[in-house]
């Protein structure tokens, strides 16, 4: 039992409330009979159980605590074996350092002697050494003393010792230009050509060395030169040899990094400054093949267009491998690479601005010339304001009030208005690539300047060269004085198109042009010069679109003055019992529903509901007036007020509430021609007519042809 406790009591983690359920559950599992139901609880039983259970835990506590105490005693013996080994260490550690102090004193005692000594034989060695130097140099140059006597010296003669050759030649060079001139004179030019003869070696060994791709000759050869005057014919061969057979391709920008890349790698290889050769390798890049084939590209300037495309696209693609070049360590100058720029496009940055300004000028002429001749058009030289306006609007009014035409007859284009989107979209996008241009191609201090110029000429042409001309046009086709045809009414479209070119612009304004001038004072000054060019615009198309209303109300005056007759609301006799409406108001309102749809197509927005709204308030004064002309019998008065209703179904199409409430107020008025006398005054105090002035009532009911009999002027009193 007292192991079964043990192995439960080792468990982990151990759980006191189950070991004593598990030791309960035994118990009743012993009174039990098997495979008997029975499980009668027995207290006493339990209760012995539990208390020999105590018992036995008590003694195995005391087991364990004897064991504690024997085990404590074994650690306490080895806790004072452990400590006493320390102690040991301790002792051996501070021998041993002891002894290292010591050794170290030694050892610095020995150096300070080895470098004492040292410096003695030093001092000893470095004169004798240099006395045999010298005397070797001595003895090579009494050599090159020798009057008419070939080199013999085994190493000038010795292809396999060039390196020792040179360092020979290369000190015997230094010598002999200390020299003074005479007797030393043959020698010093026997040294300067061996000194030539060995450095042509080591650059065509070097070459050698370059195209077998032994890296470790080509450092050992480019070391040896570094001390020559001829070293940078060593860098030149290096570079005429990396750049030999690459470089030739169409896109000759595409080759120069991988190009770079490749022989940076090899450069730092094999010199010893890697910085100033690779600076050197890209200058020759730039001077040599890029430069000659920017300047082939650029040489022909006989076509504008061709030639600014071309060096657009070559200054955006060397500036953007100068960019791509960056990282490459050319030396210590930043300004390296866009100085090597501005040389190869220098002359021709120079000139930019004026071939942009004569190519966009020829460039616009072309194109609208083009569309004038696709018109069949000859251009012609319209004078407008001044004595011409002036003398127009003394024939509008004469012609008017007189009732005759004394206006010359205008030339009519057929409905032309001889404007383009599709002219504008080209001059447009023509100034935007220009802008562009512009951007890259001009300095700082010139890029406001030269936007500005290229804004006048775009001016110019759209504004001034075809929107304004074309206005100029459409005012001559506009027919003065009194009108007995139906007029030319394409001024609308004029306006509709003139006002899209017009935002057009002001777009590319925005968009393109501001960002370039924004912090100078051209922003304000082509702020003020577009206004103005805008104003003048809005001026011309305002008395274009009077002229035009006008014209329209003419002939309308025209249609009723030829075609309505006395006899339409006076009839001479009484028997018509059904009124009908007349030939003259049918004219006009198919008239009027006409120019209506070409309003509606041709104009949109707040223009649209402008020239409407001045449309219905001139055909309502116009309408008015002519039926004040008449005198109307009541089965007259019953064909005006047909009249009256067909133009308020018309005028009801243009939407404006005011004109529908004027020609409501006509056709109420027109009612007090057919009620009878004695409704008239009540008719007269209704909703509609009595915010009216009593003389317009009076003057209407006045003609009414029973007026006088009737006595209907003490209606009103």
């Amino acid at each position: 039992m007292l192991s079964q406790y043990m192995l439960e009591l080792e468990q982990d983690p151990f759980d006191g409330e189950e070991f004593v359920e598990r030791l309960a559950w035994r118990v009743n599992a012993s009174v039990s009979r098997p495979g008997s139901s029975d499980t009668t609880f027995n207290p006493d039983l339990l209760h012995d159980a539990f208390t020999q259970a105590i018992k036995d835990l008590q003694l195995i506590d005391e087991r364990t605590a004897k064991k504690c105490e024997r085990v404590e005693a074994e650690v306490k013996e080895e806790e004072v074996r452990y400590w006493q080994n320390i102690a040991q260490l301790l002792e051996n550690n501070r021998e041993a350092f002891q002894s290292f102090q010591e050794l170290d004193s030694h050892i610095n005692s020995v150096a300070t002697k080895v470098v004492h000594l040292g410096d003695q034989l030093e001092s000893v060695n470095t004169p004798r050494s240099r006395a045999v130097e010298a005397q070797r140099l001595m003895n090579h140059f009494q050599e090159f003393l020798l009057p008419g006597k070939p080199l013999a010296l085994e190493v000038f003669t010795d292809k396999t010792k060039i390196y020792e050759a040179a360092d020979v030649i290369q000190k015997l060079h230094l010598i002999a230009q200390e020299l003074p001139s005479g007797k030393f004179e043959n020698a010093k030019q026997k040294i300067a050509k061996k000194y030539d003869e060995i450095e042509c070696s080591l650059i065509l060994e070097f070459v050698k060395a370059h195209r077998a791709g032994d890296k470790d000759r080509m450092k050992e050869i480019a070391s040896t030169l570094s001390h020559f005057k001829g070293y940078s014919q060593c860098v030149d061969a290096f570079i005429e040899e990396a750049q030999h057979g690459a470089l030739h391709s169409r896109d000759l920008f595409t080759e120069v990094v991988p190009l770079c890349k490749r022989s940076e790698t090899l450069i730092h290889e094999v010199f010893t400054n890697p910085e100033q050769v690779m600076g050197k390798f890209v200058l020759n890049i730039f001077q040599g093949q890029l430069q000659e084939y920017i300047q082939v590209k650029l040489e022909n300037k006989s076509h504008p267009e061709v030639y600014l495309k071309n060096l657009h696209e070559l200054y955006c693609q060397t500036l953007k491998l100068c960019s791509d070049l960056q990282p490459f360590n050319l030396g210590n100058d930043s300004h390296f690479l866009p100085k090597l720029t501005k040389s190869i496009f220098q002359r021709h940055l120079k000139s930019y601005i004026s071939v942009e300004t004569r190519y966009l000028r020829e460039k616009f002429g072309v194109i609208l010339t083009r569309y004038y001749e696709s018109k069949n058009h000859q251009k012609k030289n319209i004078q407008s304001g001044g004595i011409n306006d002036i003398r127009r609007n003394i024939q509008d009014v004469i012609g008017t009030k007189a009732n005759i035409n004394i206006a010359p007859a205008a030339e009519n284009y057929g409905g032309e208005t001889f404007l383009s989107e599709e002219v504008a979209i080209s001059l447009l996008q023509e100034t935007k690539q220009a802008f562009k241009r512009c951007q890259m191609l001009s300095t700082q201090s010139d890029i406001h300047n030269n936007a500005v110029l290229i804004f006048d000429l775009l001016t110019k042409a759209l504004l001034v060269e075809h929107v304004d001309y074309a206005v100029e046009l459409g005012l001559q086709v506009i027919p003065g004085g009194e009108v007995k045809s139906p007029p030319e009414i394409s001024f609308f479209e004029v306006i509709h198109q003139s006002s899209s070119m017009v935002n057009l612009l002001d777009k590319l304004f925005s968009d393109t042009l501001v960002p370039l001038v924004i912090s100078t004072p051209k922003h304000g000054d082509c702020l003020q010069k577009k206004k103005q060019l805008g104003a003048t615009l809005e001026q011309k198309l305002d008395l274009g679109l009077d002229r035009t209303l006008s014209a329209i109300v003419s002939y309308v005056r025209h249609v009723l003055s030829v075609e309505q007759k006395r006899t339409d609301f006076k009839p001479e006799s009484d028997d018509i019992l059904i009124a009908n409406v007349t030939s003259a108001c049918q004219k006009v309102v198919r008239y009027v529903s006409g120019v209506w749809e070409r309003v509606r197509d041709s104009l949109d927005g707040h223009n649209l509901e402008s020239v409407l709204l001045e449309l219905g308030l001139r055909l309502h004064r116009t309408i008015l007036d002519h039926l004040m002309k008449f005198e109307y019998t009541a089965i007259g008065a019953m064909t005006v007020i047909c009249d009256v209703n067909e133009y308020r179904k018309c005028v009801a199409s243009f939407k404006n509430p005011q004109i529908n409430s004027l020609f409501d107020t006509l056709h109420t008025l027109c009612k007090l021609l057919q009620v009878s006398p004695e409704n008239l005054k009540m008719v007269c105090s209704g909703d509609q007519l009595s915010g009216l002035d009593r003389t317009v009532l009076a003057n209407f009911i006045q003609l009414r042809s029973d007026y006088k009999t009737a006595k209907l002027g003490n209606q009103l009193k």
